[in-house]
């Protein structure tokens, strides 16, 4: 004869096959990350949309001249910054999303991330050699 589980193994149980399936679902708690977002520094927005099974992030708006001004390509160092995408984020990985972000600032591209923090929050990560990380939070505009 086969003996039942207690209600509290099968609670346990539950406990741990949540646990288990919720971990790729984390990157979905936020709901679509599509919009406009502000950065941390309040500098400037970025449009984000879905690209590919990820995200993609585009300037919308800018201060000042919004040059591209530090490209490594000296062609495109007068381009306006408004409409250049910044960030490929389309492999879903762990919490969020993995791919790459370019740094107007200094005219290089990073390794990057974009986590989900909330429904109005993401954090957005560019990393060297993925141990020197600088994040910044953005927050949804509404």
């Amino acid at each position: 004869m086969v003996a039942l589980a207690s209600p509290r193994r099968r609670a346990a149980l539950a406990a741990l096959l949540f646990g288990t399936l919720g971990g790729p679902a984390l990157a979905q708690k936020a709901g679509d990350l599509s919009g406009v977002w502000q950065t941390e520094t309040a500098g400037s927005t970025v449009r984000i949309a879905r690209c590919g099974a990820g995200y993609c992030g585009t300037i919308a708006a800018t201060p000042g001249p919004g040059l591209d001004s530090q490209n490594p390509d000296a062609s495109l160092r007068s381009r306006k910054l408004v409409g250049v995408q910044i960030m490929q984020a389309g492999t879903p990985s762990g919490e969020g999303f993995e791919g790459s972000l370019y740094n107007p600032k200094d005219g290089k591209t990073y390794s990057g991330s974009l986590t989900p923090k909330g429904p109005d929050t993401v954090e957005v990560a560019g990393c060297v050699l993925s141990v020197i990380c600088k994040r910044q939070t953005w927050r949804r505009m509404r």
